[in-house]
């Protein structure tokens, strides 16, 4: 008997065909399927808690608990069975996601999500939980803590060097950094970074309020600005 043959052989007279499912292993799926549910639920929360974009997308939100349970569900069908893992990684090695990730924080919930789905469909519940834990202490610590009010691009479009000091002046006691400034004729335009919180940005009408000042626009910073 050859070594192929020897194979063939062993995969058929080995328990991967049958269908019959034991009690045993309906508790583990419900388990594992139920404790990747949670979890997504879990990541859900942290994404909409700490999302620094300008439109938060709830279809993407969503995506991160349908992509656990997924994964999840994928990984509890090649754990048994070895016809089924082959044909899977087979089948994932062709497909190709063309959706252009807009953040790059996002990255980190979708591969959070998919190791996610993996250890719980591997039954490796305590390391999933401690991954979690460090995932959101860093999230915590990084987005939440480096960061003290909300950052804003100003742009001032005004006439005379004279308003230009006069702008500076008013923002002396802000934190700001100026990005750029551009000169057309008798126009200059001023790009401002400046660091502010939501209910005080009262210093756009004083600044408003200077004479040669045509128009002020505050946009809030995201961190895809080029000026």
């Amino acid at each position: 008997m050859s070594v192929e043959e020897m194979i063939k052989k062993s995969i058929l007279e080995s328990d991967m065909y049958n269908q019959t499912i034991s009690l045993g292993t309906v508790l583990t799926i419900l388990i594992d399927m139920t404790a990747a549910l949670l979890m997504g639920f879990l990541i859900y929360f942290i994404y909409k808690k700490f999302y620094k974009g300008v439109v938060f997308s709830r279809n993407f939100a969503i995506t991160l608990v349908g992509m656990t349970v997924l994964t999840c569900m994928v990984t509890l069908a090649i754990s048994t069975n070895i016809v089924i893992s082959l044909g899977m990684v087979g089948a994932l090695s062709i497909v190709r996601y063309r959706t252009a990730v807009k953040e790059p924080l996002d990255l980190l919930y979708m591969f959070w999500a998919i190791t996610t789905g993996i250890t719980i469909g591997a039954s490796m519940y305590i390391l999933a939980a401690m991954g979690a834990v460090f995932v959101i202490g860093m999230i915590w610590i990084l987005c939440n803590g480096s960061q003290k009010g909300n950052i804003f691009i100003m742009i001032v479009h005004y006439a005379g060097d004279e308003t230009g000091d006069e702008i500076f002046r008013k923002l002396a006691k802000m934190k700001y950094f100026v990005k750029s400034k551009t000169m057309r004729n008798d126009e200059i335009e001023l790009t401002v970074q400046v660091s502010g919180r939501q209910d005080n940005l009262h210093f756009t009408e004083t600044i408003r309020s200077i004479p040669q000042v045509r128009d002020l626009t505050l946009i809030q910073y995201n961190g895809e600005y080029n000026g």
